[in-house]
């Protein structure tokens, strides 16, 4: 397979890179070489030094024929025209970058049906549906859902008040329709087996039925937490517009505090109820006090820069917040940030390329959620007719350690695997693999 990425700014590095470790060929465009000295010295890709939204670009026999082609530049507009001549000149797939939410609210569909392009992406929106998510499961470090909502992903710190400490998994009874998919532990994936068991400090996915999960995570709720209510999000950038309106319809207050006063009072006619927006620093310690921000909930770090997200993090957890978001650019920098204290870190490039491998590897996969900075996936799945574990028991297909299957989905109706199960050709199925693996997991379903 080749693929063809336009735009080597933060996010086209990271799709290069997600791909280029699939074994696939990559060719990576744009028009200013400096944007390109970071692919060339750390990628196993092609570069090209090109303006990615020419005909004659389209012309170059490494970018003609490619089999699929993303333009992720920082202009829709150049997005746009870039996909409208790939496909012209015979590439099959087209993948967009597309951040002016009105193109995404009001046109979405106009410009799926007339421009082709089959996927878009907007990595602020699919960043802010995440924390929403997070947040509305008050114990939850990461939630995701598979199979139309069938099936959820649950991730949370072990304390060390838990009950389910040092507790071998083939003794501990888990609820029903709750299984144990994933433990992450001193830098370290692990894949489950009986003998295994929880830690204080490990970071551990279940998986399962939403109505099974929702309560198990009960267990992990704090005794001083308590229903969201209240939160600060300090930066009204693309990400924080959209998670303060997600909020506020959901009856939460929220507080957004934004240095740039334009920004501020876009933000501000955006806001609905006791929801306010503050034209302010948010590293001032008296503002941040004044504000209130030991009652809050949740304090949510969205600024473009990393270092400051951690800095303010780390205040409000010293002024008493109960909980900190923090938005990294720089996924390298995730576990640094999670070992100081903060409690969640969301990186809105890997979600989008996350978003991007599921459809570039296609042969049935329905959606790749990327965790703990890429170290392991979730992969949903469609069972392929003639796949290798189809119309076996899963005893005997043999699948490779890296992989667990967590959940099926047949005729609409939710299971859990066991040993015995047998999966068929059309089956749903959510996997468990650590990351390296996912291409050899694959051939199996494929």
């Amino acid at each position: 397979m080749r693929v063809v990425v336009v735009g080597a700014g933060k996010l086209g590095y990271t799709i290069a890179e997600l791909l280029s470790s699939e074994q696939i060929a990559v060719t990576v465009i744009d028009r200013e070489e400096s944007q390109l000295t970071a692919v060339k010295n750390n990628l196993d890709v092609l570069t090209i030094t090109a303006n990615g939204a020419s005909p004659i670009t389209m012309d170059d026999p490494d970018v003609n024929g490619a089999d699929v082609f993303i333009a992720v530049t920082g202009t829709d507009e150049v997005n746009m025209v870039a996909c409208i001549l790939a496909k012209k000149h015979g590439i099959k797939h087209t993948i967009a970058r597309i951040r002016d939410m009105q193109f995404i609210s009001e046109a979405k569909d106009y410009l799926k049906k007339n421009f082709d392009i089959d996927l878009m992406l907007n990595p602020e929106v699919i960043a802010a549906h995440e924390i929403y998510r997070i947040l509305m499961t008050p114990a939850a470090l990461d939630v995701d859902e598979f199979a139309g909502g069938k099936v959820r992903l649950f991730e949370v710190k072990i304390h060390k008040d838990s009950k389910y400490i040092d507790i071998p998994f083939k003794k501990l009874r888990l609820p029903e329709g709750v299984l144990a998919g994933l433990i992450f532990r001193d830098h370290r994936m692990i894949i489950p087996h009986g003998d295994d068991s929880l830690q204080v400090h490990d970071n551990a996915y279940f998986i399962g039925f939403p109505d099974a999960i929702e309560k198990f995570s009960s267990n992990f709720v704090q005794q001083d937490s308590r229903k969201l209510e209240r939160v600060m999000i300090i930066g009204a950038g693309r990400i924080g517009r959209t998670l303060a309106v997600m909020l506020g319809n959901a009856g939460v207050n929220v507080k957004v505090i934004e240095k740039d006063r334009d920004r501020c009072e876009d933000m501000a006619q955006l806001l609905t109820g006791d929801s306010i927006a503050i034209y302010g620093d948010g590293t001032n310690v008296d503002l941040l006090a004044q504000e209130g921000i030991a009652s809050a909930d949740v304090i949510v770090c969205l600024t473009e820069d990393d270092k400051l997200n951690l800095m303010m993090a780390l205040l409000a957890k010293h002024l008493g917040a109960k909980k900190t978001v923090v938005r990294v650019y720089r996924t390298e920098y995730a576990d640094l940030i999670e070992k100081v204290g903060v409690d969640v870190v969301i990186s809105a490039r890997l979600l989008s390329a996350s978003e991007v491998l599921a459809f570039v590897r296609r042969g049935g996969v329905v959606s790749v959620s990327i965790l703990e900075g890429a170290r392991a996936e979730a992969v949903e799945v469609i069972v392929q007719k003639g796949a290798k574990v189809a119309e076996k028991k899963l005893m005997d297909v043999r699948l490779p350690k890296s992989c667990l299957v967590c959940a099926y989905v047949r005729k609409n109706k939710a299971a859990i695997p066991n040993g015995n199960t047998i999966l068929l050709p059309g089956d749903r199925t959510i996997l468990f693999c650590l990351r390296g693996a996912a291409q050899e997991v694959m051939t199996w379903f494929n």
